[in-house]
């Protein structure tokens, strides 16, 4: 957990690989996951490093793993997941694993294709058999009569009126939506020397392709004449027609019908001989590709790592450079040692010396990840500096209650977060695809701390879904008030208003034990009471808040060897908030405490006192809260604008003091020298380190880098006009948290007196108020889900997130660095 507080130190080391071992010392890496690897091949293209054919290999065989894959999901089959944790397959073991694979790739092709191919002769079978049977109705065998219609059967009976006319037919079948474009086409081209006719299948197909069942439109075309024959035909192929023969004698077309049956028949023997085959083809390509997925996209995470070494000059061994944790180096030896142990030489790893900025780690677990989440989206923490997220554990759900305060919606949220939490190993829960829901899962934990802290708050508040609840005995006493003041009856039916006045003995017993009194809620004045209550409070934990920031400071400087940053900077930031708006905190706790009921008509005016305090004036009508205010007040805004030119301009005289002594002890002789080296060193700026690290002794006194005074000055320049000007506006940032907090509980009030008190008062008789209050406890259920708890749950937290982005961490937290990123088989093994 130290970790948590600032980030583990991170060294550079260099490895030894003998070739040999190289891949098995890298596998084994990944397995781990304790270095993240450098590229020292970056000015060699892809093409031209070591091992291109092999990651090319990978590469094709993760091509064929996909049309594997795709033919699993055709088949309507889910894959397996892989029986625990696989190794990286030894490199003697990729041309097995390409064979295999593209064998049954290659015979899942073939059978495949034999089984379209059988699947398309049956379907025209089928549909050959339909044409011949739409042909053999009874109803298209009834005699001729006078009245033609549609409904005429095209083909007479034997012996009739019309036995010596030759006639010609043309049968098929046509989809659905082709059937009237043809018809008409039919018609025009051919100037109606034809008679057709069109029917839809009663029975659905198969298609061949998709395997959906498809209707199709049989058609039966006589004509007279050669040419126009031609011209059907012609017409049919450009509609992609299924056009079958038509034998004229029914016999002949009885006979040809069975035996279209027949091969009918016999091709769905062969069709389910080979969907048989198919499903143990598919069997083997599941137990093949769970496995040889994960080993092969090993093999090519470790081909890439290897990509990134640069090759000893005896070509015997590899080399790379990566970054580590000190405290996994002890792991790092001994994985090396093991992995090489087979081959007779071990591999070597140790540190080496490095100006560029390490990554930053710190480590998570389940409860720490969504508020370390939180802190990196405004950025990645420099190497080494104070981490913001273990506060945030805190702050963050507080501040986010403050506005979200009330009992019952706390709980709710409370209640939502505790089931996911208890639910976070149930696989289902794990494997969920929806996004929405998977936002919500990893931040569970926040979720529970912020709906526990909402109930914390509710409670200060007194408020339960909008309701005062009375826990403890109120803290005044209507009965003291009426006997002493002689209320009549006549006084009560005048009055519609009464007021306590805490000056009559007995009416004021004492403070309420834990929050605000409920009879507050009765009250006239209950909105002006906690708008000032709750508007003096953002203040004062905004105050608190960013000098808590500033506090936090300090441990950077003191970590960086910055120790001059404390009296320089440090002490006027301190000084400045304080002085002024740690002034105003002082003066509403002051007079919380000194200022009583008795002198509440005569109570000053902070505010006016704070705005005389800038303009060194007084109000004669705005006493004073304590002897010789406005002497303290003139001198601590004195003492606060006396601070900004100790912030502007102390830090950059001060390294620039420092740079001329330092040069001035070096020898002549050396001077040029360092100048001369100064010249070859990159910029600091390009390697990851800013202006602070630099001049923190980041680099050592031999190495650092040339002082430019211009661009120190504009830097702490920067720095002053955006704290002092920061201290203003940020104080008054954090009045959000009274406008959303007011806004939160009348959004709450509005809903109970719109919904729930309506339905309360619909039905006296228990019957009727049964059956009214079910609908309207449920639509008060779901506003009060989708209004009060999504909408202004979204909206606090956004609030919150700006107070600790905005307010909080600029006080301390640069952002400003890259997270290690280590080489690691943990997310293809899930």
């Amino acid at each position: 957990m130290g970790s948590m507080f600032r980030s583990e130190e991170v060294a550079l080391v260099q490895l030894f690989l003998p070739t040999a071992a190289a891949y098995t010392c890298v596998s084994r890496l990944g397995e781990l996951g304790l270095v993240e690897f450098r590229d020292l091949n970056a000015s060699v293209s892809a093409f031209q490093r070591r091992f291109v054919v092999d990651v090319r290999r990978c590469e094709e065989l993760e091509k064929t793993f996909t049309f594997l894959q795709e033919e699993v999901r055709r088949a309507g089959l889910v894959l397996p997941p892989p029986e625990g944790r696989l190794p990286a397959p030894p490199p003697r073991d990729l041309l097995r694993i390409q064979e295999e694979t593209e064998r049954l790739a290659q015979e899942l092709r073939d059978v495949r294709g034999n089984q379209q191919a059988l699947r398309a002769q049956l379907h025209q079978l089928q549909l050959h058999a339909a044409v011949l049977r739409q042909g053999h109705e009874p109803q298209l065998a009834a005699a001729h009569t006078d009245g033609a219609s549609e409904r005429t059967p095209l083909l007479q009976a034997p012996g009739g009126p019309h036995q010596d006319l030759r006639v010609n037919f043309v049968a098929g079948a046509v989809e659905p939506h082709k059937a009237p474009a043809l018809e008409r086409l039919l018609w025009r081209a051919c100037r109606g020397f034809l008679i057709a006719s069109f029917r839809e299948l009663e029975q659905p197909l198969e298609h061949p392709v998709t395997g959906e069942p498809a209707t199709w439109m049989t058609f039966l075309i006589s004509y007279w004449g050669e040419q126009i024959g031609q011209k059907i035909r012609k017409i049919t192929d450009c509609f992609h027609c299924h056009v079958f023969p038509f034998l004229q004698q029914e016999e002949a077309r009885l006979g040809a019908l069975q035996q279209l049956q027949q091969q009918s028949q016999e091709l769905q023997e062969v069709l389910g001989e080979t969907e048989r085959f198919l499903s143990q083809v598919l069997g083997r390509v599941l137990q093949l590709l769970p496995p040889g997925q994960v080993q092969v996209h090993k093999m090519k995470a470790v081909y890439l790592a290897l990509n990134q070494c640069s090759v000893s000059t005896t070509h015997k061994c590899l080399i790379a450079e990566a970054w580590c944790s000190v405290r996994d180096l002890p792991a790092l030896q001994e994985a090396l040692r093991d992995s090489s142990m087979e081959e007779g030489v071990s591999a070597v790893a140790h540190r080496i010396p490095c100006r560029d900025m390490p990554p930053t780690l710190i480590r998570t677990n389940r409860f720490t990840a969504s508020f370390q989440g939180i802190v990196d989206a405004y950025g990645v923490g420099r190497y080494q500096e104070v981490n913001p997220a273990p506060y945030t554990i805190i702050t963050f759900p507080f501040l986010f209650a403050v506005m979200f305060g009330d009992v019952g919606h706390g709980l709710l949220m409370f209640l939502f977060a505790l089931a996911m939490v208890l639910a976070e190993n149930r696989p289902a829960v794990k494997a969920a695809q929806n996004e929405i829901w998977q936002t919500f899962f990893r931040g569970r934990y926040l979720l529970l701390l912020m709906g526990l802290f909402s109930i914390y708050t509710g409670f200060i508040y007194n408020e339960c879904f909008s309701r005062a609840t009375s826990i403890f005995p109120s803290g005044w006493s209507v009965a003291a008030m009426a006997n002493q003041s002689g209320w009549s009856d006549a006084f009560l039916a005048q009055h519609t208003m009464l007021t306590l006045d805490p000056n009559v003995t007995g009416v004021f017993l004492g403070p309420y034990p834990f929050g605000i009194d409920p009879i507050w809620s009765l009250a006239a004045n209950h909105l002006s009471f906690l708008n000032s209550f709750k508007m003096k409070m953002s203040v004062i934990l905004g105050v608190v808040h960013m000098a808590f920031g500033v506090v936090l400071g300090v441990f950077n400087h003191v970590h960086f060897g910055q120790r001059h940053r404390l009296l320089l900077e440090t002490l006027p930031e301190l000084t400045f908030l304080l002085g002024l708006f740690g002034y105003l905190v002082f003066l509403v706790i002051y007079k919380w405490l000194c200022v009583w009921a008795a002198r509440a008509a005569s109570a000053p005016s902070i505010l006016i006192h704070f705005i005389n305090m800038f303009l060194f004036s007084h109000s004669p009508s705005n006493r004073l809260l304590y002897p010789r205010q406005e002497v303290v007040q003139a001198t601590l805004v004195v003492l606060a604008l006396a601070m900004v030119p100790v912030l502007l301009l102390g830090t950059p005289l001060h390294l620039l003091h420092r740079h001329r002594r330092r040069l001035r002890r070096r020898p002549a002789g050396r001077q040029e020298e360092n100048k001369a080296g100064l010249l070859d060193l990159p910029d600091a700026s390009v390697n990851g380190w800013s202006s602070d690290e630099e001049k923190a002794g980041g680099l050592d006194d031999e190495e650092e880098a040339e002082l430019v005074p211009s661009e120190v000055l504009m830097h702490q320049a920067i720095h002053t006009i955006e704290f002092c000007l920061g201290c203003v506006s940020n104080t008054a940032s954090y009045l959000r948290l009274w406008a959303l907090s007011l806004a939160h509980a009348q959004l709450s009030e509005v809903l109970w007196a719109m919904v729930m008190r309506i339905g309360l008062g619909l039905g006296r008789e228990v019957g009727v108020a049964a059956v009214v209050l079910v609908p309207i406890f449920a639509a008060f259920a779901v506003m009060t889900v989708a209004i009060l708890l999504v909408m202004e749950g979204l909206s606090a937290f956004l609030h919150a997130l700006r107070l600790h982005w905005v307010e909080f961490q600029n006080k301390f937290y640069s952002g400003t660095g890259y997270k290690l990123s280590p080489f690691t088989f943990a997310a293809t093994d899930d």
